[in-house]
């Protein structure tokens, strides 16, 4: 006879297994739902800023000396050790000892804005009881934590010597213990030919490759010899205009629409004798006086000056926004009294940069090889100064006299005008943001409540800091996209953005995070550049209203634009959808405003910036492990479900048919 169980117990185990059940799926399957609905009419379009995103360069970290300026001798000039003698001349150091030869500083150049120059007296002899020994005494320059010397490439070497004898010195770019010969040439001159200062320039190609090489000046001749502005750097640069090719390369693959410079606290400075002054950067760059930056403590040559600058803009196709100093530091202040003659720098700086070749200072722009003017369009009246007691009298002195002279400029005040009017006139306002990423993240709708009247908002510095951040992280990244996304549904008020720090070379941190990383021969973008590739079709483009419905919206954002790829002439819809909770959401995308069939079956994708850990960042020895990764988007039409990654970014682009293109 079978067994049978009473058909309570049936029901008592029936009831069990469904708890239990029911439980185990709440525990693995976390996936949440939300819908996106896009109104794609023409009723929804709204333009975005023609300039909404861009770029900001600062002279920290070594971003220009030491990084895309291609220039490979740091302290060139003999003048980073101050102007009295003798001085330090670091990092230069001595090949050979005391018994061999002596190097000291004096101020004999012919150079009158920077007096100092090198002056080596060799005391050994190429024959003799005191012989020099194989391979001669000298001095070397190892750059910028080395230089980065590549096989068949050719490198330019400047110097200026003087002797009161004939002399024959050495040229040679070495491995970083002078070993590895990489390329080599020689001075072989008369005493007449140098007794006054004498400019050399020679050519050399190298035999090998070292990241790490030094620069050497090598003799074997007793006699003193006297060196100054000594420079190396490739022929190889950007467009030819001594701009390090590779680093270029990642700005110009954020299509930037402006480029502002030079800082920035480098504009400041701690004190106004240590600011950046653009005159002193001007000119052929022997003359180039340099100065030290006390902000971020290190010395500048200043041969990536403010003509330099205004090339780059020109390069990579952005608008120029040039911050300058409006006699204000972080320690001492100008009286408004007194500040005429920062005024007048001010006007003299925008005559070099679009004056007529025959002006005073457009001449000068023009005898550097630009006769043509460069498009300035954009000034910012100082840096972060807006509570400094003497800032808005001083503002006030410069925008009534760049007003009168140029006015069709556009300057920018410091003081944040987003939550309250300014109390003085301005054609924008600067907006600086450092804060953790669930703040940055939270602040996507700061500018929603902003005053649709006056004066539009330029955040030209923006960036997860703190922990969150590390030296990189895709957290940061995740909430820097949630924040751009806010900028674009709010680009009618805000004209324009920017993240900072933009560089770092990896030797230097001044700052955590940066864009960029490099060091003399590598680079890789840190997650929060990739998120600004992701946005880089965004200015100028069209957006939509979007309505997000989630039971997650604290951690879920999106936005959707038009926008066409220059390339192929193709017209695409962009979704971007920020996830930044910890589960998987099934989106239902609809797409409402089109005509019937619109979005093409094929052409689309979908892009995902995400990692194993929201902590993961990028470096040297896997420069993309925190990369974008595109696919082919197989379900693209106007009804559709995308799986959204937890703690990640996603952009889809919807390829569009003529029809719809045609009608926009």
């Amino acid at each position: 006879m079978g067994s049978c169980k009473s058909p309570h117990i049936v029901l008592l185990l029936y009831l069990l297994l469904c708890f239990f059940y029911h439980c185990f799926a709440i525990g693995v399957d976390t996936d949440q739902t939300a819908n996106l609905l896009v109104d794609a009419s023409q009723a929804s379009a709204r333009p975005i800023s023609d300039t909404l995103f861009g770029i900001f360069f600062e002279e920290i970290n070594h971003a220009g000396a030491g990084g895309v300026w291609a220039e490979l001798v740091s302290n060139r000039g003999f003048e980073a050790g101050g102007p009295n003698t003798p001085s330090n001349i670091d990092p230069w150091a001595i090949i050979g000892n005391e018994s061999s030869l002596i190097v000291s500083t004096d101020r004999s150049s012919c150079f009158d804005r920077n007096k100092v120059a090198l002056r080596m007296e060799v005391l050994c002899d190429s024959e003799g009881a005191n012989s020099c020994p194989a391979g001669g005494v000298g001095i070397y320059n190892p750059g910028f934590w080395g230089m980065n010397i590549e096989k068949g490439k050719t490198y330019s070497v400047v110097l200026h010597v003087r002797s009161s004898g004939s002399i024959n010195v050495s040229l040679s770019l070495t491995g970083s213990d002078g070993l590895q010969k990489l390329a080599a040439a020689n001075i072989i001159a008369s005493g007449s030919e140098v007794s006054n200062w004498t400019k050399f320039q020679i050519q050399m190609e190298a035999q090998g490759t070292n990241p790490n090489s030094r620069l050497q000046l090598t003799t074997n001749s007793k006699g003193v010899i006297w060196f100054d502005q000594v420079s190396a750097i490739p022929l190889d640069t950007h467009k030819g205009h001594g701009f390090r090719k590779d680093l270029v390369q990642m700005l110009a693959d954020l299509k930037p629409r402006f480029f502002r410079f030079p800082g920035g606290c480098f504009v400041e400075g701690e004190w106004l004798r240590n600011a950046f002054r653009w005159k002193e950067t001007i000119g052929p760059w022997e003359e180039r006086p340099g100065h030290f930056g006390d902000v971020w403590m290190y010395w500048t040559d200043d041969g990536l000056g403010y003509f330099e600058f205004l090339q780059l803009s020109e390069d990579l196709g952005a608008l120029p926004i040039w911050v300058f100093n409006n006699g204000i530091s972080h320690n001492d202040q100008v009286d408004t009294s007194n500040v005429l003659p920062f005024v007048q720098e001010a006007l003299d700086g925008i005559e070099f940069a679009r004056g007529s070749p025959n002006s005073t200072w457009g001449s000068l722009r023009a005898k550097m090889g630009h006769p043509e003017p460069f498009d300035l369009r954009y000034v910012a009246i100082g840096n972060e100064d807006c509570k400094k007691t003497n800032y808005l009298g001083n503002y006030l002195k410069f925008y009534s006299a760049i007003r009168k002279a140029y006015p069709d400029i556009k300057m920018i005040s410091n003081c944040d005008g987003s939550s309250q009017k300014l109390d003085h006139p301005a054609d924008m306002y600067d907006f600086h943001i450092y804060t953790s990423s669930s703040d940055l993240f939270s602040m996507a709708n700061h500018f929603d409540h902003t005053s649709r009247d006056g004066p539009k908002a330029f955040v030209s510095e923006y960036a997860v800091t703190g922990k969150d951040a590390g030296t990189g992280s895709l957290l940061a990244a995740l909430a820097e996209a949630g924040f751009l996304i806010g900028l674009e549904k709010n680009s009618d008020v805000v004209e324009m953005a920017s993240y900072a720090p933009l560089f770092v070379n990896t030797h230097d941190r001044r700052w955590n995070p940066d864009a960029i990383v490099f060091d003399s021969s590598q680079l890789y973008g840190t997650p929060s550049y990739w998120v600004q590739c992701l946005f880089n079709e965004s200015s100028g483009a069209t957006i939509y209203n979007t309505t997000l419905r989630t039971n997650s919206s604290t951690s879920l954002l999106a936005s959707a634009i038009s926008w066409k790829n220059s390339k192929n002439k193709n017209t695409y819809l962009r979704i971007k959808v920020v996830n930044l909770g910890t589960n998987t959401v099934n989106l239902k995308v609809s797409v409402n405003g089109l005509e019937p069939n619109s979005i093409s079956p094929s052409g689309s994708t979908k892009t995902v910036l995400t990692s194993n850990n929201l902590m993961d960042e990028n470096s040297f020895k896997e420069p993309k492990k925190v990369i974008p990764k595109q696919s082919l988007l197989e379900s693209a039409g106007e009804e559709m479900e995308v799986v959204i990654s937890p703690q990640s970014f996603t952009s889809i682009d919807l390829l569009l048919e003529s029809l719809f293109v045609s009608s926009m």
